[in-house]
């Protein structure tokens, strides 16, 4: 499953970040808030985690576009400001739960896996290109119908190509998404994730184009 952490405080959204992750979540961390409402309109996300208080454009403005647009994601605000009003102003645009800061992410996680029973149907719990099917539910994958075992983060690197299949990722957001880093040994590392896969697959069920990066589009090399 994805999740849009919107969040500009960089020791809290790692921090966060890192909990999530450790779920089996898919997470893909912005800063600023014009980002945060593009991402959020054109993403395809399980459920978003947003800040209020984000540079840019601020939370609660983003939050009212993003339902005025007819977006049905779950989401969960953040704020460091904690009065009832703003609470009840969360609510009336849109939130479908509110942690103040400061916050323990065993509660974060907590509530979010609570959005997410609660929303049932509107979530996606299954996911299929290139031969795949991923069960997010069981968390199970499939390829060609045979099931395959993969570790934590080969299960999430390949969520997120068969979530955008259509889309070449290049190494380096490849690393940032799924390990957090983008130092060339997070580089080393996706590369060799995408070799595991292929031996537990097919040698062309992830593409690569050379110069560009990895895709479930398609033959490549």
């Amino acid at each position: 499953m994805r999740i849009l952490l919107a969040e500009d405080d960089a020791t809290i959204a790692d921090y966060t970040r890192s909990k999530l992750e450790a779920e089996g979540f898919v997470v893909h961390h912005l800063t600023s808030g014009p980002e945060v409402w593009a991402e959020g309109e054109t993403g395809d996300y399980t459920a978003i985690v947003l800040d209020l208080g984000l540079p840019g454009m601020d939370g609660l403005s983003i939050l009212k576009r993003w339902r005025a647009a007819g977006l049905e994601t779950p989401i969960l605000v953040l704020t460091a400001r904690g009065s009832w009003m703003e609470r009840v102003d969360g609510f009336e645009a849109g939130a479908d739960d509110y942690l103040p800061k400061p916050f323990r992410n065993e509660e974060l996680i907590a509530r979010l896996k609570a959005l997410l029973r609660r929303a049932g149907g509107r979530i996606k719990t299954k996911a299929s290109a290139g031969g795949f099917v991923i069960d997010d539910a069981a968390r199970r994958v499939t390829f060609e119908g045979r099931p395959i075992e993969l570790t934590p983060l080969e299960y999430r690197l390949l969520s997120l190509l068969v979530t955008e299949p259509a889309r070449v990722f290049d190494p380096l957001e490849i690393a940032r998404q799924v390990q957090g880093r983008d130092d060339d040994a997070a580089k080393n590392a996706v590369e060799a994730m995408i070799a595991r896969i292929r031996r537990k697959t097919h040698p062309l069920a992830i593409a690569t184009r050379r110069g560009f990066g990895y895709t479930l589009s398609g033959d490549g090399a």
